[in-house]
């Protein structure tokens, strides 16, 4: 299979989770691959192991907070392959924190990772795209948007706002054949999940146990189940697809509170 045979994708926040599952389908599917990450070690060592296996990928450190990072590494990508197919705007933080308990600053932070830094690397991403044949956009949402839980405002708010910046992009690229689509995940296991739990939310190692008899599949979802979806956006299957909102929610069965 090659669902993506020779196509140059960029995946920000790829050096773990859900960027790293995204990106080494990507590269099975047969995607050439700027790993990137604000950790270039975690970057680094994804790009190593993929190379390892015959694939092509190169790491670059970007920190999506920082438009100077983000406009870099889109050019970098171009400029190693010479030119960019597909963007995926990985890259989310959250902070746990009620309307009462956030920040201005812990708001803004939110935001930035969210929503500014994907409105960056899009905007450069489509200076490239626009002299080539198109390209595809995948920004990675979360059902937070819909409402949300009230202890991830800031989150569930920047969600919702990427949700629009998806739909008013869809509608102004189509003119250059640039498509943009949008993921909403749910609740899906991967190392930082794992770490806030324990470390932050003092949860125990047994929360995984307790979260997963909540779901009606009793489990969570995984990086690679968030990369299949991922894989149709980016590949010439959904090339008359654009402004989409596809969720992947997991409803939960009597849940405890505050998870």
């Amino acid at each position: 299979m090659a669902r993506l045979k020779d196509k140059i994708a960029v995946v920000t926040g790829s050096g773990s989770g859900m960027g790293e599952g995204i990106a080494r389908l990507f590269a099975e599917e047969g995607a050439r691959l700027m790993i990137s990450d604000r950790d270039l070690n975690a970057a680094e060592t994804v790009a190593a192991s993929l190379t390892e296996q015959g694939f092509t990928a190169i790491a670059r450190k970007a920190d999506v907070s920082s438009e100077a990072d983000c406009r870099t590494l889109i050019d970098d990508a171009v400029a190693h392959f010479g030119r960019i197919d597909v963007l995926v705007n990985t890259v989310g933080w959250s902070k746990r924190g009620t309307i009462e308990t956030t920040s201005v600053e812990e708001w803004d932070g939110v935001f930035a990772v969210n929503v500014r830094g994907s409105f960056i690397c899009t905007q450069q991403a489509v200076k490239h795209m626009k002299t080539q044949d198109g390209g595809s956009i995948i920004n990675i949402g979360s059902v937070n948007a819909y409402i949300g839980e009230p202890k991830l405002m800031a989150y569930s708010a920047a969600k919702g706002a990427l949700m629009t910046l998806t739909k008013n992009l869809a509608s102004y690229l189509n003119q250059y054949r640039i498509r943009v689509n949008q993921l909403n995940v749910g609740w899906t296991l991967t190392p930082n999940e794992h770490r806030v739990k324990v470390e932050e939310e003092g949860k125990g190692e047994i929360w995984l146990a307790e979260a997963e008899a909540t779901r009606p599949w009793k489990r969570l979802l995984v990086p690679r189940e968030v990369g299949y979806a991922a894989l149709y956006f980016a590949s010439d299957e959904s090339e008359l697809v654009t402004g989409s909102i596809l969720d992947m929610e997991q409803y939960p069965v009597g849940a405890p509170p505050n998870w």
